[in-house]
């Protein structure tokens, strides 16, 4: 929690209003968030919100860093360098897949913080996003290396996943509408994750390579 306070006495209260008020700010942005729903969310109050956090704007910031740090851990881990190219590539793509999964607000408050808060989202970009980008652009060009994929372009590529990635949780909602049903139930999901992974296999998998 790097930006609360060092020690925490009661963890639970917490992460409790970390989970409050990342809903929150995903739905309102930080000037629309107010600290008594958030407080009243996570059955806490005003005061122990202030006592970990210091202010709102500092809350929303352990919000971006929690989450980010999620990301790190889960997604931006180095691959082995045993795997093959193939591996290392559909490793970020169903790693990044999942992580959106389960992370539901997390587009939506990347989303804000690309259109409210350039200094926000620098560090965001520098420290996180780039790397991404980046692992996956090693990825195709490894594989194109070693014939595993089809001579593309790396970095469009790897743009091309992202951007296909992640447009499908943050518009979900509208999608379901015009699909007439929710495509964030676990089937839904699924099934677009294997149609995702099916896609790139024939867009950047070289023909008679072997399957991952």
């Amino acid at each position: 929690m790097a930006r609360g306070r060092r020690r925490v006495e009661d963890p639970a209260t917490a992460r409790r209003i970390l989970a409050a008020a990342e809903r929150q700010f995903a739905a309102q942005g930080l000037e629309g968030a107010r600290t008594e729903e958030i407080a009243e969310a996570a059955h806490a109050n005003k005061a122990m919100l202030y006592y970990y956090f210091g202010n709102k704007r500092r809350l929303h910031r352990a919000v971006l860093e929690n989450l980010l740090r999620q990301l790190k851990s889960g997604v931006l881990a180095p691959p082995s360098k045993k795997l093959l190219a193939r591996q290392k590539f559909f490793g970020y793509v169903s790693g990044y897949f999942d992580f959106l999964a389960t992370h539901p607000n997390y587009p939506r408050l990347v989303q804000r913080e690309a259109m409210e808060s350039r200094n926000n989202f620098d560090w965001m970009a520098k420290e996180y996003f780039r790397p991404l980008i980046q692992g996956l652009a090693r990825a195709v060009e490894e594989g194109i290396a070693t014939r595993e994929f089809r001579d593309v372009d790396p970095e469009q590529t790897a743009l091309i996943t992202m951007g296909m990635t992640t447009s499908y949780f943050a518009a979900a909602t509208i999608l379901s509408e015009v699909v007439g049903r929710n495509l964030l139930t676990n089937p839904a999901v699924a099934a677009r994750k294997r149609a995702l992974l099916d896609f790139l296999e024939h867009a950047v998998v070289r023909q008679g390579a072997k399957a991952r």
